[in-house]
């Protein structure tokens, strides 16, 4: 039933006149909007292939560490399939980086009994000493709480946050406690501790730890720094609460590689009559080394290549240029500040940059969408309408908190002027699963996958074929 419905709709998408959008919306037509109900069906129904582009990205590769061999050559298969699945201007854009590997890495509890502890390093922290580091643990509530405590009052001791990070369908819980991941190791080094502890920024209750980057200061992360598994976590506080406080052994081999290099890998669907504006995709090649990066970020890859492929494989092609970006070293921060692959991006086609029209990224893992975010212009205009109409089906609506983050990738595009759009994905489970050895990709649901792809497809479609100048939208909205 299903294809017979997909087979009328191409057949009567590619026969009608394009009018442009005359007869109802400008910049839209009634041709435009049939083809983009056809790209969503054709998405549900599997066509897009998209499970099977992140399934041997997964496992050709596994892990894709930022400036690795492995993200390297995942980079190369990536644009080899894009070239074979039909895009033009294929290319691998090539920047150095200092990658940090992570080596070796253990915790225990040496008193007042001996215990194992399920760690991770945090990306960017140095080593310890080949004995390890080891000193009573102070555990702190929050950031905020570390901050409160006077200088020099760790010396000597490891820092312990333990802020619990609550389960959302959205990010924003997580973007709270992220701040002590990114700024505790600075923090606690400030106030004289030897090493830093975290909670997992995470919402499961599993014996695994949650990596992630910390920030550099002057060119380095002051002292060697750990996420702790939730469990692990509990453990602490309990002793603690017995009166029992404790003294915690770490070990990390982790070194850094300078003048390793990483890349983004770059490929256009050309428009016709608008082939020079640009609606840029965006989700990051590279991984975390725990598990297979299948959640974060390869279901995104494949969401976006698998969108793009279907409007490639059209009898028709929109209006306006599609281009795909694979990101390199999204998970990595750069002890020197050089660009990285988001602005590197932005260096690299900075003459371009004025053309790009819309922007879009996909890297919260393969869980359905529910919710279309636009700026309140875009959302009123009639390319809002359509989109509305288009991905009601799907389950998806207007987006109740207004605009959203388009992400970190397509961040530098936005500071550069370039309207953006946010497809909500359900991550009422991703915070389970982010930066632990359990993104794998058994954790990707095909169904829910191929609504995702739908809703890029349907929407990208309407964004590429029309002549709405998304560009001034927003400006109007500027006050």
């Amino acid at each position: 039933m299903r294809r017979a419905k997909v087979a009328f709709l191409i057949l009567s998408a590619v026969c009608l006149p394009c009018t442009g959008g005359a007869a109802d919306s400008p910049g839209l037509s009634h041709t435009g909007v049939a083809i983009a109900d056809t790209l969503r069906d054709r998405a549900l129904a599997g066509q897009s292939r998209a499970f099977d582009f992140v399934g041997r990205l997964t496992t050709l590769f596994g892990p894709r560490p930022a400036g690795s061999a492995a993200e390297r050559d995942a980079a190369q298969w990536a644009a080899d399939e894009l070239r074979r699945l039909g895009f033009q201007n294929v290319m691998i854009e090539r920047f150095p980086m200092t990658a940090w590997v992570r080596g070796r890495e253990s915790g225990e509890i040496v008193a007042p009994h001996s215990q194992p502890l399920v760690v991770a390093a945090l990306g960017g922290a140095p080593p310890t000493p080949e004995t390890g580091i080891e000193g009573p643990v102070v555990l702190f509530a929050s950031l905020d709480a570390l901050m409160s405590a006077p200088a020099g009052s760790l010396c000597g001791k490891i820092a312990v946050v333990e802020q619990r990070t609550p389960r959302m369908q959205d990010e924003d819980a997580y973007q709270v406690t992220a701040r002590a991941r990114a700024l505790g190791p600075i923090e606690a080094a400030r106030r004289g501790a030897v090493a830093f502890l975290l909670r997992s920024i995470g919402t499961d209750s599993h014996r695994l730890a949650h990596t992630g980057s910390t920030h550099y200061v002057d060119g380095k992360v002051p002292i060697p720094a750990f996420a702790l598994s939730a469990p692990d976590a509990d453990q602490l506080e309990r002793l603690a609460a017995l009166q029992r406080p404790a003294t915690v052994r770490l070990f990390s081999s982790a070194h850094y590689v300078p003048g390793a290099m990483s890349q983004n890998v770059v490929a256009d669907i050309p428009g016709t009559d608008r082939a020079g504006e640009i609606v840029l995709l965006g989700a990051h090649l590279d991984s975390w080394e725990l598990g297979t990066g299948a959640i974060d970020d390869g279901a995104g890859d494949a969401i976006i290549v698998g969108a793009a492929k279907l409007i490639a494989d059209l009898p028709e092609r929109p209006r306006r240029t599609i281009r795909v970006v694979l990101y390199g070293a999204e998970e990595a921060n750069e002890p020197g500040g050089r660009p990285l692959g988001n602005h590197f991006y932005v260096l690299k086609h900075s003459d371009e940059i004025a053309r790009h029209v819309l922007t879009g990224e996909s890297d919260f893992g393969a869980d359905r969408v529910y919710a279309v975010s636009l700026s309140d212009k875009m959302a009123n205009s009639p390319f809002g309408k359509a989109v509305r109409d288009v991905l009601s089906p799907l389950g998806i609506l207007p987006a109740s908190k207004g605009p959203g983050r388009g992400g970190v990738d397509v961040g530098p595009l936005v500071e550069a002027g370039v309207p953006d759009f946010l497809l909500e994905q359900d991550g009422t489970r991703y915070f389970d699963i982010h930066h632990t050895s359990d993104d794998t990709l058994d954790k990707i649901d095909p169904e829910q996958l191929n609504q995702n792809v739908a809703a890029w497809a349907a929407l990208v479609w309407l964004a590429a074929d029309s002549s709405t100048d998304f560009r001034a939208i927003e400006k109007e909205a500027q006050p």
